[in-house]
């Protein structure tokens, strides 16, 4: 009898050790989850700020304080606004393809004007009866003159706002089978600069008619898809041994000049090819296996392809999403 009383006293004695654990790590798991419900506000909102929006839409579910910091810092991108040209007078619409709605300005500015490049909200022009180069705001009507220069059909881009610092004017023309000449320019500067290269590429190859700023490079797309890239601190010009994307058969048939765009966003350079008879490829470059890689998904990237210069977005709503959008009504540009 004795014997068996010490066994239900064991007995109990190691239920209450094992309740204790659970209540234990009961406690442990409700202490953690007040720690996180009572950070302070503004470590919350850094937290959540470095979120993706994916992300930072669920977060906003963990309860109504998270919903409410989410809420606060959460970033929608916008998309580019299409700028269109009118056939007479100097009335310019722009449309908010967000908002679905038109927005018209009398810019009598741009008379006379060809747009060469948009970014950040500037546009880059081209007097060609002066041969004046400037910069011009549309919505700040803010106007930055460069020196006097004369652009011919080249290709020509500009790498952050005129306002910053860093900013560079790059333009390349070819001269030669065997030689490009490379010109560039910055707000402030009285001359241009220009320096001729030697092109290991063939005539029509070396022909470049697509340029985008990534990285501190310039990158330029030849016609037939080879890549050459400017340096502008080191002052060097190379071709890239990456071969040129795959295009469809006919490509080349109907659109070899104006068939292909290339957008850059975040380090990542896109290029798109279109066909009449094709659905548009897009290839992503491989920096680090130099080649380009045809994706299969946007992977939340949505493109705006445009002749003078196209752009990329991410964590855009809706159905704007993984979409891919060309100015088809033309005179129209689509504009950062």
């Amino acid at each position: 009898m004795a014997g068996r009383k010490r066994r239900r006293l064991k007995l109990l004695a190691v239920t209450f050790k094992d309740d204790t654990r659970v209540s234990t790590k009961g406690n442990i798991e409700q202490e953690e989850q007040e720690a996180w419900s009572f950070l302070p506000v503004e470590l919350l909102e850094f937290i959540i700020s470095q979120l993706t929006l994916k992300d930072n839409i669920r977060t906003s579910a963990v309860c109504k304080r998270w919903f409410s910091v989410a809420l606060s810092v959460r970033v929608v991108n916008k998309p580019p606004w299409l700028m269109y040209f009118p056939k007479l007078g100097h009335r310019f619409e722009f449309y908010d393809p967000s908002q679905r709605k038109t927005y018209s300005l009398e810019l009598p500015e741009l008379h006379g004007c060809r747009i060469c490049y948009n970014k950040d909200g500037w546009l880059l022009l081209y007097k060609p009866r002066t041969q004046r180069v400037l910069f011009f705001n549309p919505f700040t009507r803010e106007m930055i003159k460069l020196p006097r220069f004369e652009m011919t059909y080249q290709i020509v881009a500009f790498s952050t706002s005129p306002k910053s610092p860093n900013c560079i004017v790059f333009t390349v023309k070819h001269v030669s089978p065997t030689v490009v000449a490379i010109s560039t320019c910055h707000p402030g500067a009285t001359v241009w600069t220009t320096v001729n290269y030697h092109n290991r590429l063939p005539f029509v190859s070396s022909i470049w008619n697509k340029l985008v700023f990534c990285n501190g490079l310039f990158y330029c797309l030849s016609l037939t898809g080879w890549l050459g890239v400017y340096d502008p601190q080191e002052l060097t010009w190379t071709i890239r041994i990456v071969p040129p994307p795959r295009c469809p058969d006919n490509f080349f048939v109907k659109n070899w000049w104006k068939g292909k765009f290339m957008a850059e966003h975040r380090g990542d350079i896109f290029v798109i090819y279109t066909c009449y008879s094709e659905n548009p490829i897009i290839y992503k470059l491989d920096q680090a296996n130099k080649e380009w890689v045809e994706m299969k998904t946007l992977e939340g990237v949505t493109l705006f392809a445009s002749f003078l210069s196209s752009h990329a977005r991410t964590d855009l709503l809706g159905m704007m999403r993984n979409s891919v959008y060309f100015s088809k009504i033309l005179p129209a540009e689509a504009m950062s």
